[in-house]
């Protein structure tokens, strides 16, 4: 258990402070960069820290609902799952930086709620550890949808992310849901929305 909590540190550090890394492509890598105003770049970059964001409390969930799950099943669930929001990171953090914006002050704040979060829905069971999971993916991928939305057309570079971003996280939850994921009571639905709304008001300016 030491050398997990250890391990859970060092993961912490370096999802919060050090640069991810990604296998895969950047989406919209080759694509030539959108001619935008001040305005557009800057609302874009805030929806792309917005993002980032969110990949950072869901590397703190993963972390925590793996730590304290005794099932190697849905253990190699999350595993490979904060593995590809690993590299969301590294493509909103790539993103934020051509944008000429900069990553949330309140990073470590984010991950150390969403770190209790997560242990929090493990120690519920298996069930609800999974359907917290598919919950979580269901509210981001209506998330990614309303910046698909909101993002400036003629920025296919951040659009390109988005959308693979989307389609990754409908694979989390479809995955969660094969598992056993059980539904959600809906006050705990409303609350994790509601905190997602307050995450996303605070991420878009500081």
């Amino acid at each position: 258990m030491i050398d997990q909590l250890i391990i859970g540190f060092d993961k912490a550090l370096r999802t919060v402070f050090a640069n991810a890394h990604t296998v895969r492509p950047t989406p919209g890598d080759a694509l030539p960069e959108a001619d935008m105003s001040e305005e557009e770049r800057r609302h874009a970059a805030a929806l792309m820290r917005i993002n980032h964001c969110g990949e950072i409390c869901a590397q703190a969930l993963y972390q925590g609902q793996a730590l304290m799950s005794d099932n190697e099943g849905i253990k190699r669930a999350l595993v490979q799952a904060a593995h590809e929001e690993t590299e969301h990171l590294a493509w909103t953090e790539k993103r934020i930086a051509e944008l000429g914006g900069r990553k949330s002050l309140l990073n470590p704040l984010w991950y150390g709620g969403s770190l209790a979060i997560g242990v929090l829905a493990a120690k519920c069971g298996d069930g609800v550890n999974l359907g917290f999971l598919a919950e979580t993916e269901r509210q981001v991928e209506a998330h990614l949808d309303s910046h698909l939305g909101s993002l400036p057309e003629q920025d296919a570079r951040s659009r390109s992310i988005v959308a693979q971003m989307k389609d990754d996280e409908i694979a989390h939850a479809e995955t969660a849901v094969r598992l056993g994921a059980v539904e959600l009571p809906t006050p705990v639905k409303l609350a994790m929305k509601a905190s997602s709304r307050v995450m996303t008001r605070l991420a878009y300016w500081v």
